[in-house]
């Protein structure tokens, strides 16, 4: 933990409960929780690099990326290119896979979830995403509050190393 740079976040099923709400003109409607949107906030106040990285492509989540000031927003990354997306932000900022966090929730973030150096899932993620070796599962489920659950992690680990140096 103590070497992460950059923190990214699937958002159905992690940021959100994964429900897909509609109204009755058909508009697509998801549940966002403050918590998470605080923890990346803490998390760029840390120093730390945030960002989105989804399989969709919507409007609503580019305003809820905007409105939290993320650093990155990648969507529509489908078979393999989420890691792919993570790849191309680690080169622009002279990082390596193994100073990123990502948490999700899904077949589509194993193979991100398996190449970054810490890796975590909701608590009800699924099987196949809960079994990757070393991940950490939140208590917490998706929209639930996991993300900054697992922004608390880092930054506790951040802030024992700034108490260590005193």
């Amino acid at each position: 933990m103590k070497n992460i740079r950059m923190f990214l976040t699937d958002v159905d099923g992690t940021l959100t409960d994964g429900g897909m709400y509609y109204t009755a003109d058909g508009d697509v409607m998801k549940k966002f929780n403050a918590r998470d949107g605080m923890g990346l906030q803490l998390l760029q106040k840390a120093g730390i690099k945030v960002g989105i990285i989804t399989s969709e492509s919507t409007s609503l989540v580019s305003r809820r990326a905007e409105k939290l000031g993320v650093d990155f927003l990648v969507q529509g990354k489908r078979d393999g290119g989420k890691l792919s997306a993570c790849a191309d932000i680690c080169e622009s900022l002279s990082i390596s896979l193994n100073e990123v966090a990502y948490i999700g929730d899904d077949i589509n973030c194993f193979d991100l979830l398996s190449a970054v150096g810490l890796r975590a899932c909701p608590a009800d993620a699924v099987e196949e995403v809960r079994s990757i070796p070393s991940i950490i599962v939140m208590n917490l489920k998706g929209g639930e509050g996991c993300v900054r659950e697992f922004a608390n992690l880092i930054l506790k680990e951040i802030n024992n190393q700034e108490n260590t140096r005193k």
